[in-house]
């Protein structure tokens, strides 16, 4: 027996009919090609599925079975086409994110809450555990965008640019470096570094500068919590150096000072990275103008979040 999705369609539409003329107009068919239909799959079945001279014609046990199968598939089967339908108009999808920038989830959240608003059928995670492996893991269609300030050329990978940003030495206000106009690497010597738990050359201050200049702190603590390190720079228990969105608000507080690293400061700039093939996809094309522009305004105190 051959059983098609077309016929689960007749059975289920002769049912809510309640007559073969009624059920052809809603399948858009002639009643005799729709009578042929039925005597086809009767035959195929081997048994009736519709009891004779009745009004308004009923199914028969066999015909129930049947209906049965088209009421448990066919919702099935036109969920996913509505499904395959989203895809095509670009409406829904799948955007999963890896983030090689320990601190991006300061503005990436508030990017996140614009975007579900816009688009409530895409599918949105975050795939923190890809970090070191990000790049490899977005070619491998595992994840959908990476957030990396080291662009590559990788065939079939753009990085589109984000935003430009400013790695800030962060203090207590008590300490011994905080009536200097700038910090350098020579003033870390000797200092207790507080840093997200992320390998060196993920973190601006090495890769940038103490790396280079060959310093070595007198220790690194790892804290997993921005509200963490600023929090443990208040008590004077160290020193940090984070992305100047991150510290927007501690600039005005009594207890810390803010100050450029080197003279001329450093500016690095972030980049999201995504298979060529669905850059321009509308979805993802506004989530990328949405992380040009929130950050900006975090970075000017425009927007409100939380640290």
């Amino acid at each position: 027996m051959h059983i098609e999705f077309r016929h689960l369609r007749t059975i289920r539409a002769i049912h809510e009919a309640g007559g073969l003329a009624r059920a052809a107009d809603q399948l858009n068919i002639t009643q005799s090609a729709l009578s042929h239909q039925v005597k086809g799959i009767e035959t195929q079945a081997g048994v009736e599925l519709f009891v004779r001279r009745s009004k308004p014609l009923k199914l028969s046990s066999a015909g129930m079975r049947l209906l049965a199968l088209a009421e448990k598939v066919l919702p099935e089967i036109e969920a996913l086409e509505q499904e395959f339908m989203g895809l095509q108009s670009g409406k829904t999808g799948r955007l999963h994110i890896a983030i090689e920038c320990h601190a991006c989830f300061e503005w990436l959240f508030p990017v996140l809450e614009q975007f579900r608003k816009a688009w409530p059928d895409v599918d949105v995670d975050i795939r923190p555990g890809l970090a070191f492996d990000a790049l490899p893991a977005l070619r491998r269609e595992e994840v959908d965008l990476v957030v990396s300030s080291d662009p590559e050329s990788l065939e079939g990978v753009d990085f589109t640019p984000l935003f430009d940003y400013e790695p800030v030495f962060v203090a207590s206000a008590q300490h011994p470096l905080a009536s200097k106009p700038f910090v350098e690497a020579a003033d870390f010597r000797g200092q207790t570094l507080i840093t997200y738990p992320v390998d060196r050359a993920r973190l601006d201050v090495f890769s940038q500068l103490l790396t280079p200049a060959k310093v070595e702190p007198a220790s690194v603590r790892q804290v997993e919590l921005t509200a963490v390190i600023l929090l443990l720079v208040a008590s004077n228990r160290g020193v940090a150096v984070l992305p100047d969105w991150v510290v927007r608000e501690v600039r005005y507080s009594s207890d810390y000072v803010t100050r450029p690293i080197t003279k001329a400061g450093l500016t690095r700039r972030l980049y999201a990275a995504t298979r060529s093939d669905e850059t321009t996809k509308p979805f993802m094309a506004h989530l990328l103008q949405l992380a040009r522009t929130v950050p900006v305004k975090l970075q000017r105190g425009q927007l409100e979040t939380s640290v």
